[in-house]
C-alpha cells in the first residue's frame, strides 16, 4: 500500500493515481526517459507524461505501461480490447458530424438580391467563395480530422498557418499538442488571451549514415516591434544568418510603406485588413537547430543559446532567423477538447474521467478470459481409473482430455469436473454493469454507443430524452471550438491580404458550421419549417438553413432560395398586388426584363375614315376601369355603367 505524502491538484491530476504521475517534480521519468533531457521545461513535464499516458490507452498499450510503471506486474498479460480507441473515435465522430461547412453571414442573400445586392452581401459571398476553394485545396476535412482526434485524446490540438510563396496560398498544418510550449509571462497566462511568443520543439534522432547527431528542432513565432529591412548572411565560420541592411550613409532601411516616428523612432504600418489602423507590431518566425551535446541544465526550450543555433533556409532562400512575416498577429491555433477552467489554457481529454473505469474494464476482459478457458476446457479429476501405462518406463501416461477420449473406471470409479459457468456469466454481469457506467460517465450514453436495446425506446421522444446527455456534450465541446474556428478563418483571409491574393478590406466574420450529430425527425423539421415560414415567423434564409442542417440534400442555401422564388407564382402575385411593379415582379422569378409595350390609341370600331373635325382627330382617353362590383361597356360614348 502507498501513503500520499502531498496532494497536487492541477489540470492533470486524474492521473495522480498512477506511480509514475505520484512524483510531482518527476512525472514519467522512468517509463518515459525522453522527458528526462535537459530542454523539457519542469512545468510542462506533467502535461506530456499525461500525453504519453493516454496515447498509451488509445494504442492498446495500457498494460504493457503499468508493467513498466510497476502498477501492475502482469500488465502484459492484460487483456485490452480497444474501449479508449472506441470512446475517442465515437466521440470524435458526435462532435464533427457528417459534414462541416464553411459559412459567412450575409452570403446567402447574394442569389436573391440579385443584381441589386448590397456591397456587403456580395462581399460576404465572395469570401464564402474564397474559403470553400481554399479549403479543397488544403484538405480542411482530413486537417480538421487530425487535429480534433488529438484533441479528444489529449485535450488539445494545434493548427499552424504559413503563406506559401510558391502556391500562392495559406498552407495549414497540424502539429502534435506534445511538441507545442508557449510562453507565459507571468499572471498572462488565461484561456481568452495568448502568449506573445510560441514554440515547437522536437528531438531529431542521430543519423550516422549523413553524419547526424542528435538534435532539438524549435520552430518560433514571436510578436515584436516593426524594426529595419534584414537579408540573408553569414557569419564567419559559414552559419546562415540574417543581416541589417544600411542604405548609402549608414541609417538603416525601412519595408516600402513602413514609416518611423523621428521623434520617438518607432516604426508603424498599415496592414490591408486595418487600413486605418496603423501598427507598430508585427510577427517574426525563427526555425533552428541546436546539438544535444551543445545543451546544458540551464538551457530549457525558452533559453536555447543563440550562439549555438544552426538556422533553417526556406525554399525561396530567405533565412529563418527572426524573419518578418508582414502580420501582426501569431499564425497559431490551439483548440481546447474542453472549457477551460479560470486561470488555465489547456483542454482535459476525454478519457481522463473514466480512466480508473477503463482500467477496471481492461481487469475485469482478463479475468473473463481466464474464466473462459476453464469453463470450455474444465478440470478433470478421475477416481479409480485404469490409466495407460507407458511401456518403457512403466509409468502412466498423461491424462488428456479431448473429444473421443475413453476412460475405464473401477466399479467404485467416479470423474468430476470443476464448473466454473457462474463465475463467467458475473463477469459478463460485471462487464455489463463497466459498460453502461462508460457510457453514462463520458455522457455518450448508451443510446450513443450503440449499446441500448431499440424496444426500450418505443417513441421517437424516448430517443431524444436518452440522447440528452449527449447534446449536452456536444453543445459543450463545440461552444470550446467556435471563436477558435472563427480566428483560423480570420487569420487565413488576413494572410492571402497579406500575400496580396484577396482583395484588401475589413476582416468579414466567417464560421464552421458542423452537421447534426444524431439522427433528426425530419417530419417534424419539415412541419416546423412549412408552419414558421407561412406564419411570417421564419424567413426563407432561415427556413432553408433549418432544412440543410436536419439533413437534407440541400448544398448551397443560395441556389436553393433562387430556385424556390423561380416556381413562388403564388408570392410574386402577391408581390404585384403590393407593388403594382411588374419588373420587381419579374425580378422575384429570375425572368429577364420584359420588351416594353407599344402605346396604341383606343379607335371607334364604328368609325371607317378619316375623323371629320379636328376634334374627332384627336386621341381618345384611356378607358377607366369600373369600380367593384359594377359592369361596364364601351361603345360610341366610352365607358358607362349599364
Amino acid at each position: 500500500m502507498r501513503h500520499l505524502r502531498e496532494l497536487l491538484i492541477d489540470a492533470w491530476s486524474w492521473l495522480n493515481y498512477k506511480q509514475a504521475m505520484a512524483h510531482p517534480s518527476r512525472p514519467g521519468h522512468h517509463p518515459f526517459p525522453e522527458l528526462n533531457t535537459s530542454w523539457v521545461p519542469a512545468e510542462d513535464l506533467r502535461r506530456l507524461a499525461a500525453y504519453k499516458f493516454l496515447a498509451a490507452y488509445d494504442s492498446n498499450q495500457a498494460g504493457q505501461l503499468a508493467s513498466v510503471t510497476g502498477d501492475d506486474h502482469h500488465g502484459v498479460e492484460r487483456r485490452e480490447l480497444g474501449d479508449p480507441s472506441k470512446l475517442i473515435d465515437t466521440t470524435l465522430a458526435y462532435l464533427l458530424g457528417p459534414e462541416q461547412t464553411i459559412v459567412v453571414p450575409g452570403a446567402e442573400r447574394i442569389d436573391q438580391a440579385g443584381e441589386q445586392a448590397a456591397p456587403e452581401a456580395r462581399a460576404a459571398a465572395d469570401l464564402q467563395d474564397r474559403l470553400r476553394a481554399w479549403a479543397d485545396k488544403e484538405l480542411l476535412p482530413l486537417r480538421v480530422q487530425q487535429a480534433e482526434r488529438c484533441a479528444v485524446r489529449c485535450g488539445d490540438g494545434v493548427y499552424t498557418l504559413a503563406w506559401e510563396p510558391s502556391k500562392r496560398r495559406v498552407l495549414l498544418r497540424t502539429y502534435d499538442p506534445g511538441w507545442y510550449f508557449p510562453e507565459w509571462d507571468e499572471g498572462e497566462q488565461d484561456a481568452q488571451e495568448y502568449p506573445q511568443r510560441v514554440h515547437f520543439a522536437w528531438e531529431l534522432p542521430a543519423d550516422p549514415v549523413r553524419g547526424l547527431k542528435d538534435r532539438v528542432r524549435r520552430i518560433t513565432y514571436e510578436l515584436g516591434s516593426i524594426g529595419p529591412v534584414t537579408a540573408p548572411g553569414q557569419t564567419s565560420d559559414g552559419r546562415a544568418i540574417r543581416e541589417q541592411v544600411a542604405g548609402a550613409d549608414g541609417d538603416p532601411v525601412l519595408t516600402v510603406g513602413d514609416t518611423m516616428d523621428p521623434l520617438t523612432g518607432t516604426v508603424t504600418r498599415t496592414y490591408p485588413w486595418a487600413p486605418d489602423k496603423p501598427s507598430a507590431t508585427t510577427c517574426y518566425l525563427t526555425d533552428a537547430e541546436w546539438l544535444l551535446e551543445d545543451l546544458g541544465a540551464a538551457h530549457d526550450v525558452f533559453s536555447l543559446p543563440p550562439g549555438k543555433a544552426a538556422y533553417r533556409v526556406r525554399s525561396d532562400g530567405q533565412v529563418l532567423d527572426r524573419l518578418d512575416l508582414m502580420v501582426d498577429f501569431i499564425p497559431v491555433v490551439h483548440i481546447p477538447n474542453s472549457i477551460p477552467d479560470v486561470g488555465e489554457h489547456w483542454g482535459k481529454s476525454t478519457l481522463a474521467a473514466v480512466l480508473q473505469l477503463l482500467d477496471e474494464l481492461q481487469a475485469t476482459d482478463t479475468d473473463s478470459a481466464s474464466a473462459s478457458s476453464t469453463t470450455g476446457t474444465p478440470i478433470v479429476a478421475l477416481a479409480g481409473a485404469r490409466l495407460p501405462i507407458d511401456r518403457s518406463t512403466g509409468q502412466a501416461l498423461p491424462v488428456r482430455v479431448e473429444a473421443g477420449t475413453v476412460w475405464q473406471l473401477s466399479d467404485n470409479g467416479r470423474m468430476d469436473t470443476l464448473d466454473t459457468s457462474a463465475q463467467l456469466a458475473e463477469l459478463r454481469q460485471r462487464i455489463d454493469h463497466l459498460l453502461d457506467r462508460l457510457a453514462s460517465n463520458t455522457r455518450l450514453t448508451a443510446a450513443g454507443l450503440g449499446s441500448l436495446d431499440p424496444a426500450k425506446l418505443p417513441n421517437g421522444y424516448s430517443l431524444q430524452i436518452a440522447l440528452g446527455p449527449l447534446d449536452s456534450l456536444v453543445g459543450s465541446m463545440r461552444l470550446a471550438r467556435e471563436h477558435k474556428y472563427q480566428l483560423l478563418l480570420r487569420l487565413v483571409q488576413r494572410l492571402h491580404q497579406a500575400g496580396q491574393e484577396w482583395p484588401a478590406g475589413e476582416s468579414l466574420p466567417a464560421r464552421i458550421a458542423w452537421g447534426a450529430h444524431t439522427p433528426t425527425d425530419r417530419t417534424t423539421v419539415l412541419n416546423d419549417v412549412v408552419q414558421g415560414y407561412e406564419a411570417g415567423v421564419f424567413s426563407l434564409e432561415t427556413a432553408v438553413r433549418m432544412l440543410q442542417e436536419a439533413g437534407y440534400p440541400i448544398d448551397d442555401i443560395a441556389e436553393e432560395i433562387e430556385r424556390i422564388q423561380t416556381r413562388a407564382f403564388d408570392q410574386a402575385a402577391r408581390l404585384a398586388d403590393a407593388t403594382g411593379d411588374n419588373t420587381v415582379v419579374r425580378e422575384y422569378l429570375g425572368l429577364p426584363e420584359a420588351d416594353p409595350v407599344q402605346q396604341v390609341p383606343l379607335v371607334d370600331p364604328n368609325q371607317t375614315g378619316q375623323p371629320a373635325s379636328p376634334l374627332a382627330a384627336q386621341p381618345q382617353v384611356p378607358a377607366q376601369l369600373p369600380p367593384p362590383g359594377a359592369t361596364a361597356t364601351v361603345g360610341a360614348g366610352g365607358p358607362g355603367s349599364r
